[in-house]
């Protein structure tokens, strides 16, 4: 394709609207979804023993864990979901949010069924005392039966976004948030529920968001007959390969990152505590970044369900314009308050003098990682599972690993060096492979 004609529509009012009408509603999005587990920790933070939260507080990061693993359904449905939209096929839609509902359920339904041992490996890693252990079990043992909505939830919301509704998801998010706010209050000092009522409200909220993020979807697919072969072995496998890649991908992300806070342990508590500080500065880089990551989901595969060439690389262009500019204001927000945000997170004079030294990784991280951010966007839509769990392997095994072995003389700064030279090779990798797909006029395949 001739350069001088993708310049020339570079600046394509409508397309940036777009996708900062996705962008935006995400964001507030990701920004209102940890509210739920600060109702839930203020509110155990009011019972009169220290206990309740503590115990609560490790079951709620199983679950999490359990859910995070998860993911990969949303990053597969949004893809599927905007590719069928883009194909303007009926069918394809249906089968989309089927499908993906279909799998949520049975993930859900297994976490129910492996619940002990779930449960049995959370206490081993605890190493909890036997009264918060009671705690642990009593909050886990509840919220787990919320496990088939969450993860059909994440199969919806992944839709969702396939289909541009990023408003609705944000209306949904806030009003499941106001519902458990609600009910945590009624449920422990009404009824005096204590971790039970806690426990409770979090899955009453969850199979909210269900009932209503399916009724929205219901609405936009309209009338639909559902057919058995969508849930064949042939019609499923493609999808189930798509989701296994996709896991495996986050399992190799995970698996570094644990790396990272295990290893900072073993540098001793400063070093913990640091990674901890540094750790809140990627998750809020993240709320960011995944806006605009999801702004691409939806768009490049439609116009990848379009069959459009034309239609992805420029997609991918306007949306590498805001991924920039929200890196940009990141660093430059740090550059200007960190110090006060390092202050906010810890009062521990030390800890605050010792992150000084660490400063230049929270300024470079969001210019170095939103490539990787906004590129997995790219081939979440592109449904090129394989691409994104190769490029994280390669770069796991061949650029994070040898990295800190270089850098072991540097101790926990040589593990920042290596994760971020970890973050750079990635979206140096996925925008290479782009870019061989557009030459080769493999992208919209």
């Amino acid at each position: 394709m001739n350069i001088n004609n993708t310049l020339s529509n570079f600046f394509q009012i409508s397309l940036h609207q777009k996708i900062i009408v996705i962008a935006i509603p995400m964001i507030l999005s990701n920004v209102t979804t940890p509210l739920m587990g600060l109702v839930d920790t203020a509110v155990l933070g009011h019972m009169q023993d220290t206990y309740f939260l503590a115990g609560a507080s490790v079951a709620a990061l199983i679950i999490t864990q359990l859910y995070w693993l998860c993911g990969f359904l949303r990053m597969t449905s949004t893809g599927l979901s905007a590719q069928a939209k883009g194909s303007e096929d009926p069918n394809k839609l249906s089968q989309s949010l089927f499908q993906g509902v279909l799998i949520g359920f049975l993930l859900g339904s297994f976490l129910l069924l492996v619940q002990d041992g779930i449960l049995a490996l959370g206490l081993y890693f605890a190493s909890a005392t036997p009264v918060i252990e009671d705690v642990i079990s009593e909050y886990f043992f509840t919220r787990i039966w919320g496990a088939p909505a969450a993860i059909v939830n994440l199969a919806l919301v992944g839709w969702l976004i396939g289909q541009q509704k990023a408003k609705q998801v944000l209306l949904i998010q806030v009003f499941a948030n106001l519902l458990n706010l609600v009910l945590n209050l009624w449920f422990v000092f009404g009824l005096g529920l204590e971790v039970f009522g806690v426990a409770l409200a979090s899955v009453v909220a969850e199979y909210f968001i269900t009932i209503v993020s399916l009724i929205a979807a219901l609405k936009i697919i309209g009338k639909t007959v559902i057919q058995k072969k969508w849930f064949s072995v042939a019609y499923l496998q493609p999808l189930l390969s798509l989701n296994g890649n996709t896991f495996f991908r986050n399992l190799i992300l995970q698996a570094c990152i644990a790396f990272l806070i295990f290893k900072g342990v073993g540098f001793g508590s400063t070093s913990a505590a640091i990674n901890a500080i540094l750790m809140q500065f990627f998750t809020l880089i993240a709320l960011g970044l995944d806006g605009v990551a999801y702004a691409a989901e939806a768009l490049v595969g439609e116009q990848k369900g379009k069959r459009n060439t034309k239609g992805i690389i420029y997609v991918t262009l306007h949306g590498l314009v805001w991924s920039t500019v929200v890196a940009v204001v990141y660093s430059l927000i740090f550059l200007v308050w960190g110090t006060e945000i390092i202050s906010m997170i810890t009062d521990q004079p030390t800890l605050q003098i010792e992150m000084k030294s660490y400063l230049i990784f929270v300024y470079c991280l969001p210019i170095i990682a939103h490539w990787c951010f906004f590129f997995d966007g790219v081939f979440v839509g592109l449904t090129r599972a394989k691409a994104m769990r190769n490029s994280m392997l390669f770069c796991g095994l061949a650029v994070y690993f040898p990295a800190f072995w270089v850098f072991l003389s540097y101790e926990n700064m040589g593990l920042w060096m290596a994760m971020l030279l970890f973050l750079l090779f990635r979206g140096i990798s996925l925008g290479c492979y782009f870019i061989y797909l557009c030459r080769t006029g493999k992208v919209a395949v």
